[in-house]
């Protein structure tokens, strides 16, 4: 349940609820709005139909019961939309952000490449990932710890933040010393100690929707993380698995309302992953953003033919540039904006 507290309520009034609460064993999370502050309450679903008691108390307006299997996720417990502040970068605000790069940190060289391209093309996040979950085990698996070091080089030389993947629990605490966004792929979005570790970072989180994940199963994924103390989880579609099989998966941006309906969490869409074909990230990139999506992520590679991972659906950069030019045209027309310049001539080359 939420309790609503009332408008200008005094720190007095407020902290003898919170110790109410906590003296009833309850967990609680608070959000402070402009205009008033929302408790989240869980805990014993007996003792939350006490509602009496706890309205009779000084400075609470109402009690209100969230009906929905995730709590702190809800719109009801909080009404605004979560915006994640990174230093001068947000996500879920007015400026639509584009995390780009290869889907595999390869090599020192090919990374610093791709970070230069995807600088110049406006996005300010580089994706890439240093451990790779594959389907076979003898696919490439990533530089690991070498990678992670190589991501931090490519900051440092571009300004561009870092969204890379973390594997396991046992990895948290290596992959937040170079990241600063945590993301969890799709295989794992229901690994419920890595949700619970990461929960207790203070880095953001980017959960990947799983294969063949529902809406609420993506949701009660979030909300692991939101329970353990991280409010910082930005949600992304990547596609689901249907019995289509011309394209990698089915892309879901009917999600996209969905979840802005749902939730106050800001979401991102994968359109490399989701089509796995690159003549169609470009056309579902732009549909995304019309659907009213918070960002995207969009693999880029250097030389696709060579890429140990993703190849047939990453862009070269003039593709890629040309895709952001676009993007820029069509923010303000959703009444977003995105950062930079046009850096390309238009070309037949394909990839």
């Amino acid at each position: 349940m939420i309790v609503v507290m009332e408008k200008g309520v005094s720190e007095e009034k407020l902290e003898r609820v919170l110790d109410y609460l906590q003296g009833k064993g309850f967990s609680l999370h608070i959000s402070r709005g402009i205009e008033r502050t929302i408790i989240g309450v869980l805990g014993d679903k007996n003792k939350m139909e006490e509602r009496l008691p706890l309205e009779a108390l000084e400075g609470v307006e109402k009690v209100v019961p969230i009906l929905t299997p995730y709590k702190l996720a809800s719109r009801e417990f909080k009404a605004q939309d979560t915006v994640i502040t990174i230093g001068d970068v947000t996500i879920g605000g007015q400026e639509l952000q584009v995390m780009a790069g290869p889907c595999a940190v390869e090599s020192r060289e090919q990374l610093l490449e791709t970070a230069a391209i995807v600088k110049q093309g406006g996005a300010k996040i580089l994706r890439g990932g240093a451990f790779k979950p594959r389907t076979s085990p003898y696919s490439f698996q990533g530089l690991e710890k070498k990678g992670l070091e190589y991501l931090a080089e490519a900051r440092e030389t571009t300004g561009l933040l870092i969204v890379t993947e973390v594997m396991d629990t046992r990895s948290v605490d290596l992959v937040s010393r170079y990241a600063d966004i945590l993301q969890i792929g799709a295989r794992n979005m229901q690994n419920f100690p890595l949700l619970k570790e990461v929960g207790k970072t203070n880095k953001p989180v980017l959960l990947k929707r799983g294969l063949s994940a529902t809406v609420e199963e993506w949701i009660m994924a979030a909300e692991y993380i939101l329970a353990a103390g991280n409010n910082q989880v930005i949600l992304c579609e990547r596609g689901i698995r249907t019995f289509e099989t011309y394209t990698r998966n089915t892309l879901d941006l009917s999600v996209v309302p969905v979840i802005k309906h749902l939730t106050h969490l800001p979401i991102i869409v994968d359109p490399s992953h989701g089509t796995g074909k690159w003549r169609l990230v470009g056309p579902m990139a732009k549909a995304a953003v019309v659907a009213g999506v918070d960002g995207l992520i969009i693999e880029v590679h250097p030389n696709p033919v060579e890429a140990l991972s993703d190849g047939p659906q990453s862009l070269k950069p003039e593709k890629y540039y040309q895709l952001m030019e676009e993007l820029r045209q069509l923010a303000p027309v959703m009444s977003r904006s995105l950062s930079g310049t046009a850096h390309f001539e238009k070309t037949g080359t394909e990839g």
